[in-house]
């Protein structure tokens, strides 16, 4: 049985800001099965209609398109207990495909969620992100490091922009006494993932399952660290659980993998033929990835559970289903 930290008060009502992507999809079936009322809100910026089809006629699932940027449906929406916001484009294509739009979801589109938990008086979360450290000079990274980040930079409306959004977080917290809480999720992956997600994982399953050349940006000796979807959902709801525990908090996988390294595990895991390519590096690429998760494993008795081989095996079984269709 689950300890009291990862199960979720029954009937409460929660909405999840970008519902139907990669990370939103797994809350929203996670508290769905525990006997929550889930209300979804997507546009469909980067995410899919897929990724939720299942649950549209669970009596207790409202899905709403919408843009966060925009006033929020209140009326449609309701009293809430609990509010996820994951709104927002995380991939470096996704999000450089439109600054300016990245940018407002994380000021404009924060804003307008912060003003709804207020009126509601619901506890809010920020999926926050380690790409708040920018190109970190400490390793690995704890939560009281303060970052290295470029704001002019062509990755500045994703990691400049989280960072503000912790900032209108923090300040609606200290002006107003909001309840709320900011995870830092570093790398992660899993099923429902989109093809074109442009992510280090999701581009190197693909490539391989489709036997082309694994194309890697830089040497390959940049390091990463990889957390599988199930863990940081039970991170998360473990996070949301503790009272009056504000955060940051570091939720990633501490092992740290090469890019190479990486790269020739999906070809080993897929028996693809796939040869390696290398690029030049992209501009403010970070160097290294490696979190510090002392925090949340004192404060939320949470460290990840499932390997890395385990992880990419599921993850390329569901990208082999996903080709096939």
């Amino acid at each position: 049985m689950a300890d009291q930290t990862t199960q979720t008060f029954l009937f409460m009502k929660t909405l999840i800001t970008g519902g139907a992507g990669f990370i939103g999809s797994h809350l929203c079936e996670f508290l769905l099965n525990q006997g929550n009322k889930v209300v979804c809100l997507d546009n469909f910026f980067t995410s899919s209609k897929k990724n939720i089809e299942h649950l549209l006629n669970n009596k207790n699932f409202l899905f709403i398109e919408h843009d966060i940027n925009k006033d929020l449906p209140e009326k449609k929406i309701g009293k809430l207990d609990r509010i996820y916001n994951l709104a927002c484009p995380a991939s470096p294509k996704h999000y450089q495909s439109n600054p300016i739009e990245t940018i407002k979801t994380n000021t404009l589109g924060v804003i307008n969620v912060l003003k709804l938990a207020k009126k509601s008086e619901a506890q809010v979360l920020q999926a926050s992100t380690s790409e708040v450290y920018g190109d970190p000079k400490e390793h690995p990274q704890k939560e009281n490091y303060w970052g290295h980040s470029n704001p002019i930079g062509i990755r500045s409306c994703y990691d400049e922009g989280k960072r503000c959004a912790e900032t209108l977080f923090m300040d609606y917290h200290r002006q107003y006494g909001l309840d709320i809480k900011i995870i830092r999720i570093f790398n992660t992956y899993g099923p429902n993932m989109a093809l074109d997600d442009g992510r280090v994982i999701s581009n190197f399953i693909v490539q391989a399952l489709k036997g082309e050349d694994i194309t890697i940006y830089g040497d390959g000796s940049q390091t990463r660290s990889f957390q599988y979807i199930d863990d940081l959902i039970e991170a998360m709801i473990k996070f949301m659980n503790i009272p009056k525990l504000v955060g940051p908090i570091n939720i990633g996988n501490p092992q740290e993998i090469t890019v190479k390294n990486l790269a020739n595990r999906i070809i080993s895991l897929t028996g693809s033929d796939s040869k390696i390519k290398f690029l030049s590096l992209p501009e403010d690429d970070p160097v290294r990835r490696w979190p510090d998760i002392s925090l949340a494993k004192k404060i939320l008795n949470w460290e990840p559970k499932i390997s890395l081989d385990e992880g990419l095996t599921r993850t390329i079984n569901y990208f082999k289903l996903k080709l096939n269709h």
